[in-house]
């Protein structure tokens, strides 16, 4: 193991020790609770998610070189009648997971699940959807720029913007230009990484195989529904799969039928080959 993977069980390491007789025996016995805990708490510290961590654990991995934090964005939408409003969710924290151990020196902040989603009155977008959640766009990035300010005052020196959602993108990219150009590279640096999202070839890929830009669709067709089914197939509704959602306004655009966890599989690691490609050529760390 390396980065994460390997420093934080590591943290737990040295407290399961100090329980140890000189022998390297646990001192109040084999099979104690005691050494039972020691040894659930050395399976939960191996995590890059800031919010599973204690705020030592953080210090310590920051001084210990883990300096980046990626601020994942998900937003809270209408995803037809067959996948579950937080999908976007679900895939960025997977996806986040995946690209924090692959960098070797990162930590994953809360996912943002408030973002733009349409108008409020009248509703539009997503928004004419139940359970839909809206936040205008200037407090969007008033949220994801404080969450930049507070990561840089902890010493993260690198700070990564992912969404998995298209309504947050721009945001994201204002916010971080903004940072940069008060900071001038001193402290930290935002970057925007908009090829996890909008250039990672899936869509390309999917066309490859077979499928077409009407089968594809551009909501909650082959390409999220497939990562979803990979990631989390439990909140797929099998049985209300249909081209197109199967009724008019049904919020699909695509043919779910045709999505499949192996081709989830696939997009799932094209998202995240094309953020760790980024992310190194902006950090410069190729």
């Amino acid at each position: 193991m390396r980065g994460p993977a390997a420093l934080l069980p590591a943290l737990a390491l040295a407290a399961c020790q100090g329980g140890e007789g000189a022998e390297g025996t646990p001192a109040d016995g084999g099979g104690s609770p005691a050494a039972a805990a020691a040894d659930v708490q050395a399976e939960a510290v191996n995590t890059v998610f800031i919010e599973e961590m204690t705020w030592t654990e953080i210090r310590d991995a920051i001084d210990a070189g883990m300096t980046t934090v990626i601020l994942p964005t998900a937003g809270t939408e209408q995803n037809g009648p067959h996948m579950v409003m937080g999908k976007h969710r679900y895939i960025i924290d997977e996806a986040s997971d995946r690209i924090a151990r692959e960098l070797g020196n990162a930590l994953v902040a809360p996912a943002v699940t408030y973002v733009p989603e349409g108008e409020v009155d009248p509703p539009s977008g997503h928004m004419r959807y139940a359970g839909t959640i809206t936040l205008p766009n200037e407090f969007f990035m008033k949220l994801v720029e404080y969450a930049a300010r507070s990561f840089r005052a902890h010493g993260f020196t690198d700070i990564v913007f992912i969404g998995d959602s298209g309504g947050n993108q721009r945001g994201m990219e204002a916010v971080a230009a903004m940072l940069n150009d008060e900071w001038g590279g001193d402290g930290a640096t935002v970057h925007f990484i908009g090829d996890y999202y909008a250039n990672n070839g899936f869509r390309d890929w999917l066309m490859e195989q077979g499928e077409t830009e009407e089968t594809i669709g551009r909501h909650a067709g082959i390409s999220d529904t497939s990562i979803l089914l990979y990631v989390e197939p439990r909140h797929i509704r099998q049985d209300q799969l249909a081209p197109g959602g199967g009724f008019e306004n049904s919020g699909v655009s695509g043919d779910p039928t045709r999505a499949s966890a192996e081709y989830g599989r696939v997009g799932m690691d094209m998202r995240v080959e094309a953020a760790v490609r980024q992310i190194r050529a902006a950090t410069g760390s190729m």
